[in-house]
């Protein structure tokens, strides 16, 4: 087999391994903190339906990007359940390729069944809040009970670990890091993902009680490690997994975090059909429509060359 690691590791020696796919760019929920995996700031062209991509289209870069070494993609949207063609795509998924989802789960208790005979390995799902107003307060939808039976579906159709995904919004739901602990503890198929909030849409690092966003997750994460038993390294972003007494737990600082930038292996491939190098930065993006065999190999790698960290140590 031809080596392809050469052609997908970037200049700074980082190596693709990992691509996430937005399916769609429309969702069910208007959470007011969404990045829109970016796409609001390149250019992007929005759908008002559910797909861009066609499937076919996906599935022939997934084959590509599995020939070229990649070995998970995650899919995301928008929110990709309301894709009508999403087992479909999963099953294009190439074999020896894990497949995950980041998903709101809204939709998951009458489908999570059959996107685990699709082969779907696992799902992150999106819980900002345990309490039904806030809830409704931050997604703009009174869902949280569909959300919840949705990680009961989850779990039983084998979907795990499920992560739980909470954006911090201190001054917001602050206030709620023991009640979601509490949620994960001592079970082993759940992991408690804490996120800090990426101001991508007009938010400032200062929030509603004057709390500095980026301080706040610091100082967060320094008393997980100081109570945890058990501290573990993952490899994507060295992102830093806390046992504390029994609930798993994961905290991702993306912000002026030259670690987390150092540490990326991953490739995004947005709802128009463009290989977007960082979700942060613009214009190195390369579009993929309508490129077929060769041309879109060199399009990944165009992609790939085009990768350099966002955030990088201060000199």
């Amino acid at each position: 087999m031809t080596d392809t690691s050469s052609l997908m590791t970037d200049k700074y020696s980082r190596r693709i391994t990992d691509v996430r796919i937005a399916l769609n760019s429309v969702c069910n929920l208007h959470c007011i903190y969404c990045h829109h995996e970016g796409e609001l700031i390149n250019g992007c062209e929005r759908y008002e339906r559910s797909a861009g991509v066609s499937a076919e289209e996906i599935a022939e870069i997934l084959q590509v990007l599995g020939d070229l070494g990649v070995q998970t993609v995650k899919l995301t949207g928008g929110e990709p359940t309301l894709r009508e063609d999403i087992t479909d795509i999963i099953r294009s998924v190439p074999g020896g390729i894990e497949v995950s989802m980041t998903t709101n789960g809204t939709r998951l208790k009458n489908l999570a069944g059959e996107l685990k005979k699709a082969g779907l390995s696992r799902v992150n799902i999106s819980i900002d809040s345990l309490r039904r107003d806030r809830y409704a307060a931050i997604t703009g939808r009174d869902l949280l009970s569909d959300v919840l039976e949705g990680l009961t579906a989850a779990r039983e159709a084998g979907l795990t670990p499920i992560k739980i995904n909470t954006v911090l919004l201190p001054g917001i739901n602050d206030d709620e890091i023991a009640d979601f602990l509490a949620l994960v503890r001592g079970q082993d198929d759940l992991i408690l993902q804490f996120i800090e909030l990426m101001d991508m849409n007009g938010w400032t690092d200062t929030l509603q009680n004057g709390t500095e966003n980026a301080g706040f997750v610091s100082a967060l994460e320094e008393r997980f490690r100081t109570e945890a038993e058990i501290v573990e390294t993952r490899r994507m972003h060295h992102r830093r997994k806390y046992n504390l007494n029994g609930a798993v737990v994961e905290i991702v600082r993306p912000m002026h975090n030259p670690e987390f930038c150092a540490n990326c292996n991953r490739l995004r491939i947005t709802s128009d059909g463009k290989l977007k190098p960082c979700l942060l930065r613009t214009g190195n993006e390369v579009s993929i429509r309508g490129l077929h065999g060769d041309e879109l190999i060199a399009a990944v790698t165009q992609a790939v060359s085009n990768r350099s960290p966002y955030f990088t140590e201060e000199v």
